[in-house]
């Protein structure tokens, strides 16, 4: 879970992870932690006498795979990060982590909760732990509005980086 005794660091990058004539899915506000990174996904479709589906929101967050061996609705967006050792994690996974999940391996996104209206979502999420040196992949597909598995890497030493420049609220020792 992300601490609430640190002020993150921010990362200068933001960007266009796909874009098609009907939707564009965007990562922005990347903010840096000593124990992971927080970050948005904002959607943006162009929705011509269409009603979104209350059960999926504007970006099919809310979505989870269907049963074992079902299909995945095509209006769910399926969003996921990847490490430079291979580990990866998705919106579709595990809801939560919280004390009980300590024994869990990483990475894990855990949902921070999101809003909008009209054509546009935004979806919180918070990645633990920090990425490894090397590559950090941000990867989508999103068949209804015809965004095929897509994937931009950034330098998780960007992100390792700004979580050194975290500054903890209350130092062992500080007054509070």
């Amino acid at each position: 879970m992300r601490p609430d005794d640190v002020l993150g660091e921010a990362v200068p990058i933001n960007f266009v992870l796909a874009r098609t004539p009907r939707a564009a899915v965007t990562v922005q506000h990347i903010t840096a932690y000593p124990t992971g990174f927080e970050f948005d996904v904002v959607v943006a479709a162009r929705i011509e006498g269409e009603i979104w589906d209350p059960m999926h929101g504007l970006g099919g967050f809310r979505g989870r795979p269907g049963q074992p061996g079902g299909e995945m609705a095509d209006e769910i967006l399926r969003f996921g990060i990847q490490y430079a050792d291979g580990s990866k994690a998705t919106s579709l996974g595990p809801p939560m982590i919280g004390p009980q999940d300590q024994q869990q391996k990483g990475p894990i996104l855990q949902h921070q909760g999101g809003g909008g209206g009209g054509t546009v979502a935004t979806q919180r999420f918070w990645a633990w732990p920090l990425p490894p040196p090397g590559p950090l992949a941000f990867v989508c597909e999103w068949p209804k509005y015809g965004i095929s598995l897509t994937r931009h890497e950034i330098d998780a030493d960007v992100i390792r980086e700004a979580a050194k420049r975290a500054i903890e609220l209350w130092p062992e020792g500080g007054s509070s």
